[in-house]
């Protein structure tokens, strides 16, 4: 199972379960947790191979990784603990485990924030990662993934979150950053199953202004999805919960609230 972390409330009903992206963990949300656990009851997953999620001896043997079997990682968790339903926030890659949960679990889901959001991959996006594709069993994935983090992060201001990134990254191990990168031979068509279909569960994206890759395709997204709403941070790029966590804390906080 998962590594998890706990933060029960004292008379809150409400759960919220944090998502991290690829190369993150637990930690990227280091920010939140002060906010969150006054409110509510918090739940935050390292995913497969990350953080203190080690790799099994089952996944030595099975080293494809899809995104149905890391979204089955979250719903054993969430499942064991007796968790009814939860608000979830992911970022990044996270967001598109939440959307990949809603589809299987839909009951499970109160609300999708999605910080960073990927609905799309842009032409620039689709060339990073075939040249990933290409090099990554042959060029130092340490290499390859800071030349990703700067590409999705180029500013002086997203430093910070570049830094982050890139430190969890280091954790992890070559073959476990291949099996992930395989991932997106599957992404294409899953996201656009996603925006062909709005899942009518309530979902505030929360987007940087800078974030240059994914942020035209969520304004298209939100604009046919009616249970959709966008909230943009400016002077932010991809990572919005650690660029500018006190926004985004009270635009999610403020979201979830207004759904009581």
């Amino acid at each position: 199972m998962l590594n998890y972390y706990l933060h029960q409330h004292t008379s809150s009903e409400n759960w919220v379960t944090f998502v991290h992206g690829a190369g993150g963990s637990s930690s990227i949300w280091y920010k939140q947790i002060r906010d969150f656990k006054k409110h509510f009851n918090v739940l935050i997953l390292d995913l497969r191979g990350h953080g203190e999620s080690k790799p099994t001896l089952k996944d030595s043997f099975n080293p494809k990784y899809t995104f149905d079997s890391i979204t089955n990682d979250i719903i054993e968790v969430i499942d064991h603990l007796r968790i009814e339903k939860s608000h979830f926030i992911g970022i990044s890659l996270g967001t598109i485990l939440i959307r990949n949960l809603a589809e299987k679990k839909p009951a499970l889901v109160q609300s999708m924030i999605m910080g960073g959001a990927i609905i799309k991959l842009n032409f620039r996006s689709q060339i990073l990662m075939k040249v990933g594709n290409v090099f990554k069993s042959i060029v130092p994935y340490m290499m390859l993934y800071k030349l990703f983090a700067f590409i999705i992060m180029p500013k002086k201001n997203h430093k910070k979150s570049r830094l982050l990134f890139v430190n969890e990254a280091k954790k992890l191990y070559q073959k476990e950053f291949i099996r992930w990168f395989k991932l997106t031979a599957e992404i294409n068509p899953l996201l656009r199953f996603f925006r062909a279909k709005d899942i009518k569960i309530p979902t505030l994206y929360l987007m940087g202004a800078e974030d240059h890759l994914f942020l035209p395709s969520i304004k298209n997204i939100v604009a046919k999805h009616l249970t959709s709403s966008l909230f943009v941070v400016d002077n932010c790029g991809h990572v919005v919960n650690v660029e500018q966590p006190e926004i985004f804390n009270n635009q999610t906080i403020k979201f979830i609230n207004s759904l009581a």
